[in-house]
Order: C-alpha cells, then sequence, then structure tokens
C-alpha cells in the first residue's frame, strides 16, 4: 500500500476554501456560555495498514467541524485490531476502512463482521482503496452496506470533509430514527404494562419507572395530583415518588423540602403543560378538572426527539391515569358508603374473614334503628340522612378506633370490635340520649342482634345471616332490644331457609299439588263444595305439613306463584266436575294477604276463570279474619271487585281474631267459617260451646251461611246442626283426597 492520500498539497488551496464556505455550518456551534459543546464529539475509527493514511486524515479534518461537533479519530491498522475497538466502542460514526489490509478482503470481511455480527446498523462506512481492482467499485456498493467508496487518491481534503459530512448527517438521521422507535417500542411496552396496574399509586410508581426508563436514566421523580370538582377539594398530594423522594408518599405539594421541585410542580399544575427546565415537569390533565404533574431528574436539557416522545407518552398516559381513577372510583363505589363514608355490606364481609383468624374476644353487632322508614315519610329523606349522618357520628365518637363499623343496608350497621367496648348494654347506652338533627332533638332506638365470633362456627356473610338471625329475634321479643346469638337459634333459621330452599324446587319440579275435601250440607247430606288444599311430597317421598311451609311461602313471597297454581288448578277441577254432571258445585280456594295486597291479584283471578270458561259464582275465595280487619278501606275495595266476577267470599277461622260487628257488617261476606279448634271444644267445655254458637248466631243474624271445618264425629256434627250451623267438613265425611279420587267418590254418592 505505497500509495499515498493526496492532502497535504490542497490544504491552503482557494478552491477548498470557497468550497468550505459553501457546505452547511461549517463554522463551530457556540453554547449560552460562548464555547464549543462540552465533551461530545463525532467518533470516527481509521482502518489502514498505512501509519502516514492515519496522520494525513487526522491532519487535514483538524479543527474542523460537522454539525456543531468536532471529530474525535481512533486507529486501527488491521481487520484484527478493529474487530478489538468495534467490540467496546458503540457510537462510532463512520469508519474509513481500506479495503486491502492483512488479506485482499480484509476490509470486505470487518463489514460482514460489523453488520451481521456485531449488529452496528447505524455507524456509516466509507471504504478507501489504493487498488481498485481488488474491488470492483460497482458490485461492492450493490452488495455492502456502504456509504461511500472513494479511491485514496480521490480524497482531497475538501473531498473528504464532505465525505464525512454527508456520513455523520445519515449517522445522525438513523440514530433518531432508531432512537424514535425504541422510543416508541418503550411507550408501547410501558402502556402494556402500566394496564395491569390498578390502584392509582401503583400505577403512578409505573408511570414514574417507566418514565425513566424512555429517558434512560435512573427512577428519580415525583408525582402530585390535585383534586378536581367531582371530588372534596384540598391541596395537591404526591401519589409516587422514587429515589429521594420515595418518603413523600401521600404527603401534600406544600412539605416538599426542595423549593425548586416544589414551585416547578405547582406551575406545572397552574399554567397546565409541560415544563423542560433544570428538572422535566409532564402535565397530565384529566376530566372534572382534576390535574396531575410529573417531575423527573433528568440531569440535561432534553432534545427534540425526547420532546416528541414525551408528548406521544402523555397522550398515552393521560388515557391510563383516567381508566385508573375510573377504576378507582368504581372501586370505592363498590366496597364504600357515598353517603356515610362507611365500608358496605361487602367490604364488611372482608373485614369479618380477617378478624376470623384471630376471633377471641372479637364481637359482631348489627344495630337496626327503629322505625327508620316513618322518620322518612314525615320528615323527608334528606332529613333521614341527616339523621344516618348523626347516627355515625354518635358511634364513631364513642367506639373509636378499635373498632370496625359498615353500612350494611338502608338503616342498619355492622360493628365489629373488642366485646368489652361491642356489647348490648354499651350499644344501648349510645341511644339513651336524643340525637341533635339539624338542630332537632330526637329520640331514636335500636334493636340490636349480636354475635361473639368464638360462638359461631360461621365464616364471612354466614357469620352476618347469624347476627341477622339474632336480630330479627330481638325484633320480635322487644324493639329497642338486644339480642345474642346461639347455636341452636342458627339450626332453627338454617332448618327453615332449608325448606323453604327445598319448596322453591318442589314447586319447580311440580311436587306440589291440590287435593280436595268435600263440603257437606248438615241437614241433608248433600255434596255441595269443596276445599283446595295445597299438598307437597318432597323428592324422598315424605309429606312436608302446611303448616310449616305456608308461612315460608308467605315470607318468601313464594305465595304469590303458588297461590295462582292452586287457584288455577281448582278452576280447572269445578270445570271438570260440571262437565261430569255435578252441577250447582263450588269450589272454595284459601287467599293469603300476600296475594290479597297484589296490584295483579284481580288479573289472575279473572285469567282463571277466562281461561278455565267457569262462572265466578262456581268459585269461593277463603281470606282470614286477621286480613279481613288488617286495612278495612283496602278489603272492601277488592272485596268488591270479587263480587263483580260472581265469586263469592268466606271468613276463614272465624272466632280467632278481633273483629267487630261494624266491621263484620261492612264486609258483606257470603260465608263465616269456625275454626276447628272450637268445633273439638263445643262438646267439651262450655266456653267451646259458647264461641261456637256465638259465631252460628252472629252469621245467621247477619244473614250468611256457616259452616265448620274439622268434623271428625256424628256426635259434633248434631250439636252443630243443633245450634243452627249450615255446612260442615272434616274426616267424617271424607279425607282430603285427589282429584281423580274426587270423581270417583262423588260419582259413588249420586
Amino acid at each position: 500500500m505505497s500509495e499515498k492520500i493526496e492532502l497535504a498539497s490542497t490544504v491552503a488551496s482557494a478552491d477548498d476554501d470557497d468550497l468550505l464556505q459553501f457546505l452547511e455550518d461549517p463554522h463551530p456551534e457556540v453554547s449560552e456560555s460562548g464555547g464549543q459543546s462540552a465533551g461530545k464529539s463525532w467518533r470516527v475509527l481509521i482502518v489502514d495498514d498505512d501509519a502516514d493514511v492515519h496522520k494525513a486524515t487526522e491532519l487535514a479534518m483538524q479543527g474542523l467541524l460537522v454539525e456543531g461537533l468536532p471529530l474525535a479519530f481512533l486507529h486501527a491498522e488491521s481487520g484484527v485490531a478493529a474487530r478489538s475497538i468495534l467490540a467496546s466502542e458503540s457510537d462510532l460514526a463512520v469508519v474509513l476502512l481500506d479495503v486491502v489490509m492483512e488479506s485482499d478482503d480484509a476490509g470486505l470481511q470487518l463489514i460482514h463482521h460489523m453488520r451481521d455480527v456485531l449488529g452496528l446498523q447505524a455507524t456509516r462506512i466509507v471504504l478507501r482503496t489504493g487498488q481498485p481492482g481488488y474491488a470492483p467499485e460497482i458490485e461492492t456498493v450493490q452488495a455492502y452496506d456502504i456509504n461511500d467508496y472513494k479511491t485514496k487518491s480521490e480524497l482531497t481534503r475538501t473531498r473528504l470533509y464532505t465525505v464525512l459530512t454527508a456520513a455523520i448527517r445519515s449517522y445522525k438521521q438513523i440514530r433518531a430514527l432508531e432512537s424514535n422507535r425504541q422510543g416508541l417500542e418503550l411507550i408501547v411496552e410501558g402502556s402494556a404494562e402500566l394496564s395491569r396496574l390498578r390502584g392509582l399509586h401503583r400505577f403512578a410508581e409505573g408511570v414514574v419507572t417507566q418514565l425513566c426508563a424512555l429517558l434512560g436514566i435512573l427512577p428519580e421523580g415525583l408525582i402530585c395530583a390535585q383534586a378536581g370538582s367531582d371530588r372534596p377539594s384540598g391541596p395537591p398530594r404526591i401519589i409516587a415518588a422514587a429515589g429521594q423522594y420515595s418518603g413523600m408518599i401521600n404527603a401534600p405539594l406544600s412539605s416538599v423540602q426542595v423549593p425548586q421541585v416544589r414551585k416547578l410542580l405547582e406551575r406545572c399544575l397552574t399554567e397546565r403543560k409541560n415544563i423542560y427546565e433544570d428538572a422535566t415537569c409532564l402535565y397530565f390533565g384529566l376530566s372534572n378538572d382534576r390535574a396531575i404533574a410529573a417531575l423527573v431528574d433528568v440531569g440535561h436539557a432534553l432534545q427534540d426527539i425526547d420532546r416528541q416522545l414525551l408528548l406521544a407518552f402523555c397522550s398515552n398516559i393521560t388515557v391510563g391515569f383516567e381508566n385508573v381513577m375510573l377504576y378507582t372510583q368504581l372501586l370505592d363505589h363498590a366496597y364504600n358508603d357515598q353517603l356515610l363514608q362507611l365500608p358496605n355490606r361487602t367490604r364488611f364481609i372482608e373485614l369479618l374473614e380477617q378478624n376470623l383468624k384471630q376471633p377471641q374476644g372479637i364481637t359482631l353487632a348489627l344495630v337496626d334503628l327503629d322505625d327508620f322508614a316513618e322518620i322518612n315519610d314525615a320528615f323527608g329523606h334528606q332529613f333521614g340522612d341527616q339523621v344516618l349522618l348523626s347516627v355515625v357520628s354518635r358511634l364513631s365518637q364513642h367506639l373509636g378506633f378499635n373498632s370496625s363499623m359498615a353500612r350494611i343496608s338502608g338503616d342498619t350497621f355492622g360493628i365489629l370490635g373488642p366485646e368489652g367496648l361491642i356489647n348490648a348494654t354499651g350499644i344501648e347506652a349510645l341511644f339513651a340520649d336524643p340525637f341533635n338533627v339539624v338542630g332537632e332533638r330526637l329520640q331514636i332506638s335500636a334493636t340490636t342482634g349480636l354475635v361473639r365470633l368464638t360462638d359461631s362456627a360461621s365464616v364471612g356473610s354466614e357469620l352476618l345471616l347469624d347476627a341477622q338471625i339474632a336480630l330479627k329475634r330481638a325484633k320480635q321479643q322487644n324493639r329497642g332490644s338486644s339480642q345474642y346469638f346461639s347455636s341452636a337459634m342458627g339450626q332453627d333459621a338454617r332448618e327453615r331457609f332449608k325448606l323453604l330452599k327445598g319448596l322453591r324446587a318442589g314447586f319447580e319440579e311440580r311436587r306440589l299439588f291440590v287435593v280436595y275435601q268435600p263440603q257437606i250440607d248438615l241437614e241433608t247430606g248433600k255434596v255441595i263444595a269443596a276445599e283446595a288444599l295445597l299438598r307437597w311430597k318432597t323428592e324422598e317421598g315424605k309429606f312436608v305439613p302446611p303448616d310449616q311451609f305456608i308461612p315460608l311461602a308467605e315470607q318468601s313471597g313464594l305465595i304469590i306463584n303458588i297461590g295462582e297454581f292452586v287457584l288455577r288448578t281448582a278452576c280447572y277441577q269445578v270445570k271438570q266436575l260440571r262437565s261430569l254432571g255435578h252441577a250447582d258445585f263450588r269450589m272454595a280456594v284459601n287467599i293469603s294477604m300476600a296475594q290479597f295486597r297484589h296490584p295483579n291479584f284481580m288479573d289472575v283471578l279473572n285469567n282463571a276463570l277466562r281461561d278455565t270458561g267457569i262462572e265466578g259464582h262456581c268459585l269461593e275465595l277463603e281470606i282470614t279474619e286477621s286480613m279481613a280487619m288488617e286495612d278495612i278501606h283496602m278489603v272492601q275495595r277488592v272485596l268488591s271487585a270479587i263480587r263483580g266476577t260472581g265469586a263469592t267470599v268466606a271468613i276463614d277461622d272465624f272466632g280467632t281474631g278481633f273483629s267487630s260487628l261494624s266491621q263484620l257488617r261492612q264486609l258483606k261476606v257470603e260465608r263465616l267459617k269456625i275454626d276447628r279448634a272450637f268445633v273439638q271444644e263445643a262438646q267439651n267445655s262450655n266456653a267451646g260451646y259458647t264461641i261456637a254458637q256465638m259465631v252460628i248466631n252472629l252469621g245467621r243474624g247477619l244473614g250468611m251461611r256457616v259452616i265448620a271445618e274439622g268434623i271428625e264425629t256424628d256426635e259434633q256434627r248434631q250439636h252443630l246442626l243443633s245450634m243452627g250451623c249450615h255446612e260442615g267438613q272434616g274426616y267424617l265425611f271424607a279425607r282430603p283426597m285427589t282429584a281423580e279420587d274426587l270423581v270417583l267418590w262423588m260419582d259413588a254418592r249420586r
């Protein structure tokens, strides 16, 4: 390689000076302090086996700047030496590479090593050769990723500077594109990572981490949030911090001891924009006037590419903050009562689970305000809300931080704490004095169910059910009282629940059916009617007594559907009997209070009559005496509608209630039914006889028919007949029977 690069003779040429004036930015950039950008340069590797080439190249470029920065040269005199340098250098802008060194293709092999092995795609390569024939120019340019291919004789000082300037500008653009791509990848990866963080604090901490990773710095910064119009106002607070600020989470912004940091965050929130100064402060504007500012210590001025990436990052993360805020709000609504700012039932069950790990000495209380619905009705719901707030204030003040309180339902509170604090006497004492509600003194009482956690084997929601069972027992005894839960109490309630669950399943699976007990004219012995009675046979083949499952059906509301089933079934049975020639046959059907009060009751009755095609006078509805006397005006209205269909009405179990003669006269029912208890006692005691006789006399005096149930002997029949009773039913005449048996029985008596 004897040929030298011809540079020295051209250093001072006028043509070169003119060309240098023409090139863009040939003069040094000046910083704010008046000097060149300190510590930065374009690193250029010269690979050539001729030492003079190294010296001449460095001398020719001495003092020249490219894109405002000087050139820094590294030297390798062989391909092997170059590989060693390349292994430790990652920021080489240009490699000036001789094609022929220790071998004819050493330079080309080095290109392959740089691109395919080391992955240096941004570094620009300028091939120089003194022997063009060893590497054809066109084929080399086509086959290798190089920036230029020159013979050494072509590279005068001006041309070398031009080649390096073009190569460095290309390198700068490629690095900018790489940085942009890597930054966007970080944003995408960071957003995906952050999307898995649900809590606001965790999300904000993740933003600090991802932000610092994007800028290539260690996690060092903090984020503060400013409340908006959808929550109580207050000073901005730190919601995430890293590095020297890590101990400031949840502290107000005013507590930040570094004035520059505090003022920068305050400016960011006030001016509502990003600030790029000593530290970088980013603004995230959210809905409802909420705002978040994030500060990171970058340590240097940001380049344009960094600012562009941060804008993309902020746009993406703002949506993330909105989602997290929404999730946090939903979480708050899911676990907290918004009016009283207390945990709700769901959260309270979690607290119960936690306390069950160490239940000794812990008591659960369920406190229900008495007659709270009446307070709402009398004074309005806003006043009722103030009542609840006053109760919570007093309970919180006396129970302190050693107990947990939650709103379980509208006017029911759950309290969990030490037995010495949560007990019947203590809670009753809290309601002894009147409450001050919006300037009004109001006396409020509360009924309480209590459970000592060690006295119950239940967990979570079942434990709350135990307290509910005790509360219900307390209400049955006396409002304003307290009742502790016992295992026997729980067993009874669970048996009832099990029975109700079985009743629902039995009804759905058609294991409930109707039987019929005939009603007889006592004087003639003629069959005039039958009473439809409900029966339940379990899957195991056992019969459940009606007095066990009917009250459960009424309490649960299941009686509405069951009652409609009985009514329709009875109407179809009447239709069948009349089609078989049993004219003037009447069917009696019991109606519960829940059915009677239901707004669709008359629709159900009319539909049953229409769908079966029977006339109303074929049907008699039985209501109890207590139902008839509960709300006389409502009862009269419904009875009038029933009579409009042609159906008659009987009062069942008459004599067990407290109806007055005037009320009974207002009802104008067609039939009174004597309770079986008085029938059994009529022949054995004067009291039984007196009550039965009184009912019969009352009915006859009001022009009603009187029917007695539970007649088991002919002696009872004779007694009732002698007293003037018209009709009867009981085992003396027939037991309740299925529809098929009823048809056979009546055919036999015909």
